[in-house]
């Protein structure tokens, strides 16, 4: 009897202590959770960014970056092998149309352009002898044509004779076919010399052409060489600034090396890249907005490269302002690329607080309060965030990051 006295004695012990942790607990728990809500439940006026909806346009943007270039900008070739011999002017120099910029030493295709005249002399000379030679040729063949004609008509002669000899019973029928046979080989004689003449007239326009052909082909040779002597004068074909020159003096550069840069510096175009990810969006035409110390210019896309190295695709954009001041060669720009534009919608400045999802919580500001409200939002860009609905313009929204109050749903602002 004292044993079942003593096991229920110990089940209640055993019971109050588990209540009593029990509330213990419970009590803790809900201490730190109205801790927490009555820290949470107020925010400072310094440490929260605010902006008011309004009615506006919203673009859809990609982010790219980019590079401001020149829109014109030339570049000057060595038009044939030589070496430096003096620079002009140096990089950042004005240059106007037609100053020269660098010369070359051009000894050595000075002498090249004469050796080539020579043999273009030389060539004329060959032909002229040949024209010779073939003339005399020819006419050595006409006359000896005209020796056979003479022949045949002698032997057509003698052919009479023999006849008349034969009737008049002086003759034979032999002596008679004697000098029908002499009067056919000497025509056959004259045919095969006939087709010798024919023969030599084309044979000799074949080969009076094709040295002039020969002739020709040094001649523009020469021309050639002679228009790159002309052009060893470097100089600048448009007015401009000098962006590079090759100060080497004494080098040796090849033909079609670069030996300057020349610049049109009053009209500039952005060079972008973005991620290979993005080549599907990207198209001739479409809007960009480029970003330049704060100051927005607008633009669109001129062309896209095919090519695409490192996952990075290039391509050109054509601004509206060319010229504007705040461009300088080879600055580095955010590009943003649109592609997408809602007009007439409500949006807000963007900010830390809106992160990306299609509905989210937002605090809304009134009389010293902020309240969530549950928003939809649509398109966004690096400045603003269009909301579709939840709030109305005019109102006040807390616009950096409140992920610390997530559980709050009112908030009290102390200034």
């Amino acid at each position: 009897m004292d044993k079942v006295i003593e096991e229920e004695v110990t089940a209640r012990k055993k019971k109050s202590a588990i209540i009593i942790v029990t509330a213990i607990v419970v009590v803790l728990a809900l201490g730190i959770w109205l801790l927490r809500t009555s820290i949470k439940s107020t925010v400072n006026r310094s440490n929260i960014i605010t902006a008011v909806v309004e009615k506006g346009s919203v673009e859809n943007t990609l982010n790219a970056s980019g590079e401001v270039l020149p829109e014109f900008e030339e570049i000057l070739t060595s038009p044939i092998n030589a070496s430096i011999k003096k620079v002009l002017m140096d990089a950042g120099n004005s240059v106007k149309e037609g100053q020269s910029i660098l010369t070359l030493d051009k000894s050595a295709s000075q002498t090249e352009f004469e050796r080539l005249n020579f043999q273009l002399q030389s060539k004329r000379n060959e032909i002229s002898k040949l024209k010779l030679d073939l003339n005399k040729s020819f006419y050595d063949i006409r006359s000896n044509n005209d020796i056979k004609q003479l022949r045949i008509s002698n032997l057509a002669d003698a052919v009479e004779n023999a006849k008349r000899l034969f009737k008049a019973g002086g003759g034979t029928r032999e002596g008679i076919e004697q000098a029908e046979l002499n009067l056919k080989v000497a025509q056959l004689e004259k045919k095969q010399l006939e087709n010798e003449i024919k023969s030599k007239q084309q044979t000799m326009q074949i080969e009076i052409k094709e040295a002039e052909i020969a002739l020709a082909i040094q001649e523009n040779e020469l021309q050639e060489l002679q228009r790159k002597l002309n052009l060893a004068n470097i100089i600048a074909t448009r007015s401009g600034v000098v962006t590079w020159i090759n100060k080497n003096i004494g080098a040796s550069v090849h033909e079609g090396e670069s030996l300057a840069r020349i610049a049109d510096l009053g009209s500039f175009k952005v060079n972008g890249s973005i991620s290979d990810n993005y080549m599907d969006q990207l198209r001739n035409g479409m809007p960009v907005i480029i970003r330049v110390n704060e100051v927005q210019m607008k633009g669109h896309v001129a062309n896209v490269y095919p090519s695409v190295q490192n996952n990075i695709v290039s391509f050109d954009v054509q601004l509206d302002e060319r010229n504007n001041k705040q461009l300088r060669p080879n600055m580095k720009v955010e590009v943003f690329l649109v592609t997408n534009v809602q007009n007439n919608t409500m949006r807000v400045t963007n900010g830390p607080a809106f992160k990306g999802a299609n509905a989210q919580d937002v605090f809304v500001v009134s009389n010293g309060k902020a309240q969530k409200r549950t928003v939809h939002l649509g398109l966004s860009n690096f400045d603003f965030v269009e909301i579709k609905d939840g709030v109305k313009p005019g109102d006040v929204i807390i616009t950096s990051d409140m992920s610390d109050y997530k559980n709050a749903n009112e908030l009290t602002i102390n200034n």
